[in-house]
């Protein structure tokens, strides 16, 4: 089992950046490919960004591709969001999710953490 816990959302104008954090617990985190996922408000949850297990392969949704940059450190059972020049679609609450399977398959997360507010003022 993984416990995630998103931290780092916020409040910030176009073009600001905000660094999300996904904190997990459990000895083996380095063997889950990690995911984020946001949801605006009333609309579908979406695939933003994942990174398997090792590191060395990331996904980004073409929405924020040259913008967003993912990134693991296992030694601190962490996954970050770097986001950069965010835009007001940004806007919706981040989610961080785990799963044991293949990491980009959208339906195969399991775990996932409450979810942190990005909100993005033009």
């Amino acid at each position: 089992q993984v416990q995630l816990v998103e931290s780092g959302g916020g409040l910030v104008q176009a073009g600001g950046s905000l660094r999300l954090s996904c904190a997990a617990s459990g000895r083996t985190f380095s063997s889950y490919s990690m995911g984020w996922f946001r949801q605006a408000a009333g609309k579908e949850r979406e695939f933003v960004s994942a990174v398997d297990w090792s590191g060395g392969r990331i996904y980004y949704a073409d929405s924020v591709k040259g913008r967003f940059t993912l990134s693991r450190d296992n030694a601190k059972n962490t996954v970050y969001l770097q986001m950069n020049s965010l835009k007001p679609e940004d806007t919706g609450v981040f989610y961080c999710a785990a799963t044991s399977k293949y990491y980009l398959l959208p339906n195969s997360y399991d775990y996932w953490g409450q979810g942190t507010q990005v909100t993005v003022s033009s």
